[in-house]
């Protein structure tokens, strides 16, 4: 086989193992709109902005990296929260390898929620955008120098759907409950333009609760499980939330924990949220069959969010409901 034919070859192979290169984020709902489109609209305010960036086996040469921004804003809601319509935007970049292979896409999500009974809100969403995946052969060695790489970038079009449902009886304690769909339209990603080597269809299933166990500490369970095609990751655990101010004028946590994802990786977080801003940093610990390559270093996660908020003051509650 030609050299081209056999590096483009080895490429697709590394493509469908790595579930084609679709992005990855140990901070699952952090910034809930990269877990599910029907997140987009869950939240305080008349705007959510975040940025999250991801540096993962810095033990080896070229590290994979990834930076996600998103923006959401209120489009319109009516008067007593009963139902209202979001906007949000997400664009992405990752690369890894001395290539510089990855992917660059942006997404536009709209989504409706409507109030079922009281503190019961159900929301569903549809997303579109379009990617660009490639590598640049600049660095590239090839043992006959004549040849030339016919295209070294493709483009294609994304369609994704998602689901979600927040249940909170009382202040003490509330459930979100979620599941999305993503590469729905299965696009072509083949440099060599076979139709067959597709982007495969991404599902998630998400649950997520919270429980004032004390007056100033709750207990977040979370499972989280995703399936692209014969791929499946499963992630369990929990966060303990301290709730250090609750004034009209300020409203303070601070949340750490641990969550297993299994066959590959532990990863501890914290997060400091503060009025309109929530920062969290997480650290993933290898566990998988790559630990004599990465001698158990696994990735760096850093995300900021803001939430724009027009009223002064803010209201202390429990549980914050994730729109009133």
């Amino acid at each position: 086989m030609k050299p081209i034919a056999t590096l483009i070859a080895c490429m697709l192979l590394a493509w469908n193992i790595l579930q084609a290169q679709d992005i990855h984020f140990s901070q699952i709902d952090v910034n809930p709109v990269l877990l599910n489109p029907a997140y987009s609209g869950f939240f305080d305010g008349q705007g959510r902005f975040g940025i999250t960036y991801r540096n993962q086996w810095a033990s080896v040469s070229s590290p994979f990296q990834t930076m996600t921004a998103t923006a959401e804003v209120a489009l319109k809601r009516r008067r007593y929260q009963q139902d209202g319509l979001s906007l949000g935007l997400m664009a992405f970049n990752d690369k890894a390898g001395t290539l510089g292979y990855g992917t660059t896409a942006a997404n536009a999500i709209l989504s409706y929620y409507k109030s079922l009974a009281v503190g019961v809100i159900l929301s569903g969403a549809i997303e579109g955008g379009l990617g660009v995946s490639g590598f640049d052969p600049t660095d590239a060695t090839l043992t006959d120098p004549s040849e030339q790489f016919s295209t070294h970038s493709v483009s294609y079009s994304l369609l994704g759907a998602g689901l979600a449902l927040f249940i909170q009886p009382n202040d003490d304690f509330y459930l979100k409950l979620g599941a999305s769909g993503r590469n729905l339209n299965q696009p072509s990603i083949s440099f060599l333009g076979d139709p067959s080597i597709v982007l495969p269809r991404r599902y998630s299933i998400y649950a997520r609760a919270e429980y004032r166990a004390w007056s100033d500490v709750a207990i977040m369970p979370l499972a989280f499980v995703q399936i692209q095609a014969n791929n499946t990751e499963t992630v369990v655990g929990a966060d303990a939330k301290w709730f250090l101010a609750e004034g009209m004028n300020d409203i303070t946590t601070f949340s750490a924990g641990a969550h297993y994802r299994m066959r590959d990786a532990l990863y501890i977080n914290a997060t400091l949220e503060h009025n309109a801003w929530l920062i969290n940093l997480s650290y993933d610990i290898n566990l998988s069959k790559l630990i004599p390559a990465s001698y158990t270093v696994g990735a760096i996660e850093l995300t900021a969010i803001y939430r724009l908020n027009k009223q002064q003051k803010l209201r202390p509650k429990a549980m914050p409901c994730p729109i009133i």
